[in-house]
């Protein structure tokens, strides 16, 4: 018998850095996949010497997977003119690409999938109702100039989806309400850590590692840092995270913001404006790993959203034995509790600050085994053997299916 096929279909380039939660799953359902599922992944190419257009056998975590690069990206970390996702549209345009399963994780893809064979499935990463209804900036998600439109395509496209797995329960409960005869089809999926990757320190190897990075970035001695991980994008609002750093007022912290994105001179600009040269350093993109060693020597991570899922960098952070401070978007402020996190009350300079203060001034209140423990339910392993496992009984159902009609005919 022939191993099922899961096909993902997402701008992405699995041999290139990507910063973002949709990144981070795919990344994860190919690493721990079982073996007895063959694995091919539609995506996009930032090398250019790639052979675009053509399947290719790739390694990947120590595994073969197929992988169609429809085109060339330079920087997929900033948006263009044209946006990937309508470009990405464009190129499945008379692509074959039957599966056993499909993922999607935009719907706009799917205009292209209506007569492919094989059960298809839509992630949803955040709140929908929030990002097209347009709460937060202008540049934060384009459909929310055209409302109506993104929901007419919405109603048109959920047809062919057999299940919805969204992360964000507000999203949940605006599919189950939007789509009644499809309740029993949307379900909450756990986000995933990798805490292979993502681990913490003792107190004495965090100190070590601590003085270690001040002294290769050439900063005093009793340094202590706050992260920041994610696209520098409106959406994040990495803007209104510097400025709380200006009124934070502590000579001693230092802000590391990993990240790439179109908001890059804004951000130099404000760090210059403020003072700041000395106290926020941008790291640009990183490796899953190299963030880990960041966040392992951090005080907390630091998010300013305007919306969110529920961020993967979150239980990146937890995973790692450090508290997160965040605006109360998407699920984070459901899942932190007084030993794992502060949650910003308003979303203003005076008030950020105050919430990293509260960490920064009470370490102790804040310690790094109640944070890993509130990350052990989305550990990557068990969520995604999960799926797969569901997966798997559906399709040997469908195989016992097949078998019996053939045998009386």
């Amino acid at each position: 018998m022939l191993n099922p096929i899961l096909t993902i279909l997402y701008q992405i380039d699995p041999l290139d850095v990507s910063i973002g939660g949709i990144q981070t799953t795919i990344l994860n359902f190919i690493k721990y996949a079982p073996q007895d599922f063959d694995i091919r992944l539609v995506g996009i190419s930032s090398r250019r010497d790639c052979n675009i257009g053509s399947w290719q056998t790739i390694l990947f975590f120590g595994r073969q997977i197929k992988f169609l690069p429809l085109f060339y990206v330079e920087d997929d970390n900033v948006r263009s003119l044209i946006p990937t996702t309508l470009k990405f549209l464009f190129a499945l345009w008379g692509q074959d690409v039957d599966s056993d399963f499909l993922h999607f994780h935009r719907i706009e893809p799917s205009v292209a999938s209506f007569n492919w064979r094989g059960e298809k499935t839509l992630f949803i990463h955040a709140d929908i109702r929030n990002q097209v209804n347009g709460q937060g900036g202008n540049n934060t998600f384009l459909w929310r100039y055209f409302p109506s439109a993104y929901f007419a395509l919405e109603r048109l496209l959920m047809k062919q989806f057999s299940y919805i797995l969204s992360c964000n329960s507000e999203s949940l409960k605006y599919f189950r309400e939007s789509y009644p005869t499809a309740r029993a089809s949307c379900q909450l999926i756990r986000n995933t850590v990798d805490n292979e990757i993502f681990f913490p320190l003792t107190s004495q190897q965090k100190g070590q590692k601590r003085l270690q990075l001040a002294n290769q970035m050439e900063l005093p001695a009793n340094t202590r840092f706050i992260s920041f991980v994610g696209r520098l994008h409106p959406q994040k609002d990495p803007l209104l995270l510097i400025r709380s750093i200006a009124v934070l007022d502590e000579a001693n912290i230092h802000l590391l913001m990993i990240g790439e994105g179109e908001l890059k001179v804004d951000i130099q600009a404000e760090i210059e404006n403020l003072g700041l040269t000395n106290q926020i350093t941008l790291l640009g993109s990183m490796h899953s790993q190299d963030i880990a060693d960041i966040l392992r020597v951090s005080e907390l991570l630091a998010l300013t959203s305007i919306y969110e899922g529920l961020p993967m960098v979150v239980l990146e952070a937890l995973a790692c034995g450090i508290p997160v401070v965040s605006t109360d978007s998407g699920e984070t402020s459901k899942l932190l509790v007084s030993e794992t996190g502060v949650v910003i009350s308003t979303k203003t300079p005076e008030a950020t600050a105050d919430a990293l203060n509260v960490v920064l001034r009470n370490p102790h209140n804040f310690p790094s085994k109640a944070c890993v423990q509130s990350s052990r339910p989305y550990w990557a392993k068990t969520v995604v053997s999960e799926v797969y496992d569901e997966m798997r009984e559906r399709w040997k159902n469908k195989q016992g299916l097949s078998k019996k009609i053939f045998s009386t005919v």
